[in-house]
Formats: C-alpha cells, sequence, structure tokens
C-alpha cells in the first residue's frame, strides 16, 4: 500500500521507514514457538509484518484481483477453526538445526495452534502448510492389481484401488541467511539479486535488513505420505521415497516425450509397496516446472530440438535447453531435502529416482540414502528414449554402479514385463 514517509513523499511499501525494526523478530530454529516467533506476511495490519512477501505465493496475485473486483474484503480474515492437522507432524531435531531447515516454517502447520493467543489478540497469522488426509486413485495402480504386482489390504491400499494418504500442502517461507548459506553467497548478494531479477518487486529485500524471512512468489511442494507418517523418521522402519518434480503435461496430461508420470507412478506403487510390508512411502512433489524454467521455456525447447537439423538427438538435448534458457537445468536442488528434514528423514532406504542432483543434494544434507530404483525399462514411452540417452551420456542419471532395471526385476521377483 502506499504512505507518506517523514518528507511527505509517497512510498509503494506497507512497511515503515528504512532501519525501522520489526516488532516482533524471527528467531529461526528457536525450540520454544513463542521464542522463535509467528510469522506475519499478512497486509491486513501492516505494522505487524514481519516477513517480506506475501502468503499464497503466486497465488496471491489472485487475492489482489478478488479484492481489487470488490469481490473481497481487504480486511477479511481466516476462521482457523478445525483447520489443525489430521495426523502429527513432529516436532523433529531438524527442526531446531537453523541450517538443516530453510525454506519452509517447521512450525507452519500448527501455527493456528501454537500462536492461537497472539490471534486471538489481533495478529494476524496464517498457516503455511496444511496436512489432510485424503485418496488418491491411479490407473497405474490398478494396472499394477490387474498384474498383481500389488494386492489390495484394506487400510494403505483399497479394494477399489483408491490409495490412502496423508496428504500435506507447504508453502516456502525462505529464512534469507539459510539460503544464502546454501549456495555460498553473501545474504545481501542474495537480496539484491532477488530483487533485480524480479523487477524490483520487493524492495524491503534491499531496504529491510531486519526482516530475514522472504514469502517467494513461487509455487511450494506437496507431500504424500503412505502408512503411518510417524515411521517416516523411523530407523525401525523402511521407507521407499520419490521426490519428483512438476511436469504438468506429462504428469496430469500424459505427453509422451519424457518418462514423468511412469516415474512417478512407479514411485507410487514403490510406497504402497513398502507401507504395506509395514515401512512407509513418500512422494515429496515440488512445483518446479521445465526444470525450474517454467513451461513457456520448455515447449520453446521442444520445438528447438525437434526442427534443428538432425531432428532431436541426445547430442543436442541440453545444448538447446541452455540456448533457449541460457541455462541447462534451474532447479538447483539445494533447497529441496528441507521438506524431508521437516518429516523427520534421516534415511531412505529405496529412493526412487536415478537423478544425481537429487541424489547429491539429499546425501550433503545428511540424509542417508540405500537402494536406488531406476524406471523399469516398459515403463519408458518411445518418444523419451532421447531424454534417456542424454542424461544418461551427462552423467545426469544411472550413475556407475547402480541397479538397472533387469537386476531390480530379478532381485524383486517381479518379471519384467509385468511392469
Amino acid at each position: 500500500m502506499t504512505k507518506p514517509n517523514k518528507s511527505g513523499h509517497i512510498r509503494l511499501t506497507s512497511h515503515p521507514e528504512p532501519g525501522a525494526a520489526a516488532r516482533r523478530p524471527i528467531v529461526w530454529g528457536a525450540r520454544d514457538p513463542a521464542e522463535r516467533g509467528p510469522i506475519v506476511a499478512t497486509v491486513t495490519r501492516p505494522g505487524d509484518r514481519n516477513a517480506i512477501g506475501a502468503h499464497g505465493g503466486a497465488y496471491g496475485v489472485y487475492r489482489a484481483l478478488a479484492v481489487t473486483s470488490g469481490a473481497m474484503n481487504p480486511l477479511a480474515r481466516p476462521d482457523l477453526a478445525n483447520t489443525h492437522p489430521a495426523a502429527a507432524i513432529g516436532p523433529h531435531p531438524q527442526w531446531f538445526d537453523p541450517a538443516r531447515i530453510v525454506s519452509l516454517d517447521p512450525f507452519g502447520h500448527v501455527a493456528q495452534e501454537v500462536f492461537a493467543k497472539e490471534i486471538a489478540e489481533g495478529l494476524d497469522i496464517r498457516p503455511t502448510i496444511a496436512v489432510t488426509r485424503a485418496r488418491i486413485t491411479l490407473p497405474e495402480i490398478a494396472d499394477a492389481m490387474r498384474a498383481r504386482r500389488l494386492e489390495a489390504d484394506g487400510d494403505v491400499l483399497k479394494a477399489t484401488g483408491d490409495v490412502a494418504v496423508v496428504k500435506i500442502a507447504i508453502e516456502p517461507v525462505w529464512h534469507l541467511p539459510g539460503v544464502a548459506a546454501r549456495f555460498g553467497v553473501e545474504e545481501t548478494a542474495l537480496r539484491r539479486t532477488l530483487f533485480e531479477q524480479t523487477g524490483g518487486m520487493y524492495p524491503e529485500l534491499v531496504t529491510r535488513p531486519d526482516m530475514h524471512v522472504f514469502l517467494p512468489p513461487i509455487g511450494g511442494a506437496t507431500a504424500y505420505v503412505f502408512g503411518d507418517p510417524a515411521r517416516l523418521g523411523d530407523r525401525r522402519f523402511k521407507l521407499a521415497c520419490r521426490v519428483h518434480d512438476e511436469c504438468n503435461g506429462s504428469d496430469v496430461f500424459g505427453s509422451d516425450i519424457c518418462t514423468c508420470r511412469p516415474y512417478l507412478a512407479h514411485g507410487v506403487e514403490e510406497c504402497v509397496r513398502q507401507a504395506q510390508q509395514g515401512g512407509a512411502g513418500l512422494i515429496v512433489y515440488n512445483r518446479k516446472e521445465g526444470r525450474a524454467l517454467g513451461e513457456v521455456t520448455k515447449f520453446l525447447v521442444y520445438n528447438a530440438r525437434k526442427r534443428q537439423e538432425g531432428g532431436d538427438t541426445a547430442a543436442n538435448y541440453f545444448a538447446r535447453t541452455e540456448c533457449v534458457a541460457g541455462v541447462q537445468d534451474a532447479r538447483f536442488q539445494e533447497l529441496m531435502p528441507d521438506v524431508l528434514h521437516w518429516l523427520g528423514v534421516a534415511r531412505i532406504d529405496r529412493f526412487v529416482s536415478m537423478s544425481n542432483m537429487k541424489y547429491d543434494a539429499l546425501v550433503k544434507a545428511g540424509i542417508e540414502i540405500g537402494e536406488r530404483i531406476p524406471i523399469p525399462d516398459g515403463l519408458i514411452p518411445p518418444d523419451a528414449s532421447v531424454e534417456m540417452q542424454a542424461k544418461k551420456a551427462a552423467g545426469y542419471y544411472a550413475p556407475e554402479g547402480a541397479p538397472s532395471a533387469d537386476d531390480l526385476a530379478r532381485t524383486s521377483g517381479r518379471p519384467l514385463e509385468k511392469y
């Protein structure tokens, strides 16, 4: 909003003058929520804010449109009665290590509970994580049941083919000093680059050095837990996990130019199986469309690959992306392990991914990984062969010593042709 400063000029900011201290400083990593303090990124009372940005990531713009059109009262506050988590998550030791979790609020799912007093006093605090229970239905799971790779147990997998899950939506909440440390840069350099590369959308990044929390205008993550969430961090129980980056064309519409949906569905099957065997399964779905370059860039790259002389080849797979986008891959998995830390995960027994970027980020973050599970050859669409060849040639996929699809079929006792 606009407000006059001491000199009478209008400043386009919701914060006080530069240099003014936030009323409610945040002590990142504090064990006691009262000491840590709530994340206040709402605009109903600007003076209470102690975070840069707004709730909802990119969806915050739609809230602005709702207010502009008169459909929504700008001072409206949510009634948070009965919105508490449908399953208990944490606390885990990782919550209180300020270096382990830097991109989400560990108390984000219980903000309405641990800060109930402050909310009752008028502070507009909103959860940044929501935990619910649901059932998911995938035709690939029905196929697995028909092929007798999976059988209904009535608990995790129903006779109808529905799978019971705990579903967790997570908004990004960045602690800027921690994010800067992950990328090996100074916080001031990170702030200035974020400010410049978003066209100056967030002047507080450079004018409010006392505010160290930023809610970026990006998509978050959704975690799907198969089995008891309490087993995710308990080494007595085996964990199968896939960390998946969004691919709308494949995941939702079944485009066959990549292996994204087949690998995701295979991950779900492995998670169901592990939960049925007394362990747990976990899918983390990150909104990083087109290697975090966006879908427009992704489709432009598709055109460039297919129209180049000689056709679409593995040799030019990454080169064409870099020519269009300026970088081969913008996902930079340094922040990805935070969700697993929040869930208490210390070891993944069966990692359903052959991505070296993901593997290296998890291991560097202190998460042990046992077996790595490749996508079975029978699940790779013909049009995705270029992608697979390019990733293998670049050392991006299938590192030395990783089990092949044939090895997996032999050790699991399930014939490969049944996939």
